[in-house]
């Protein structure tokens, strides 16, 4: 009797990486004579933003953390959100600043985001730490991109001298993952809405990392049987339900791996959000 091999397609849960991320934040946290301090800025009422805050908030209690949520009205000015960042890099008990994206349209990110003191920016989004990442020299990196290779270094997925491609070229997660890819040995090839003939990158790829914000963008015929697809997105469709950029069942029983969405990438940036934070503690308080 002929034995019939089926395809096992290996489902990279962020969870999984998140939990025992946060064993180890626990333990450090424990052995430490102080508490890492995250101080959270909302500006505005927005109902997700305001939703990530309170995960995050939470999380930092969990942890032994302490935490401070500092909430001003959608009509803040900016020279007003300038000075409480200015008042936060000044405070010694405070160790890393998050200000939740997106600000009102009226304030202008760029600026706000280089106001924070590099040495407390927990999300790495200062040109100063961006230049420390380029050059191989950072001791944080941006929280979704860093999630994703230390999800992929927990399941054994191999980076060095594999061609892994990126869809997006956003500061937050495309160009700092393409870096980050690098740097981790794999041969990298960054897409973008100019690029021609997108499915012929991503069908010769071992790792495709997609991040394009277009709800199921991709299917099956834009990888090939051995991939590893991970998909950043995240989208609310009409009947309530989540997608990412991928259809992922059409890839579910096809990819050699892939991240679903909800579950995948998601629990990994808050996880190392606050891998971060602790970082930051311990570089500014520990000599």
């Amino acid at each position: 009797m002929c034995k019939v091999l089926l395809h096992m397609t290996l489902q990279l849960l962020g969870k999984t990486s998140a939990d025992k991320l946060y064993l180890q934040i626990q333990k450090e946290v424990k052995e430490l004579s102080y508490s890492p301090c995250l101080a959270v800025i909302l500006v505005g009422e927005d109902p997700a933003s305001q939703v990530y805050v309170g995960k995050k908030i939470k999380k930092c209690a969990e942890l032994g953390f302490q935490s401070r949520k500092i909430l001003l009205p959608e009509d803040t000015s900016e020279a007003a959100l300038l000075k409480q960042i200015q008042s936060l890099n000044e405070d010694s008990e405070v160790d890393g600043i998050l200000v939740q994206l997106p600000l009102p349209k009226h304030i202008h990110e760029a600026t706000i985001i280089e106001c924070i003191d590099a040495k407390k920016d927990v999300d790495v989004l200062t040109s100063r730490l961006a230049g420390k990442l380029m050059h191989n020299e950072h001791q944080i990196a941006p929280c979704t991109p860093s999630g994703i290779i230390r999800m992929l270094e927990d399941h054994d997925i191999q980076m060095e001298g594999k061609d892994a491609v990126v869809l997006g070229r956003s500061k937050i997660v495309g160009l700092p993952m393409s870096l980050l890819l690098q740097q981790a040995g794999a041969t990298v090839t960054l897409c973008h809405s100019k690029t021609k003939d997108i499915r012929s990158h991503t069908k010769r790829a071992d790792i495709v990392i997609v991040a394009v914000g277009k709800p199921e963008f991709l299917g099956k015929e834009d990888f090939h049987k051995n991939s590893v697809v991970i998909d950043v997105g995240i989208h609310r469709r009409e009947d309530g339900s989540l997608c990412g950029d991928v259809r992922q069942e059409e890839i579910r029983d096809y990819v050699a791996a892939y991240s679903p969405v909800p579950k995948g990438v998601g629990p990994m940036t808050i996880a190392m959000l606050m891998w971060n934070n602790l970082q930051l503690s311990k570089l500014r308080r520990i000599k």
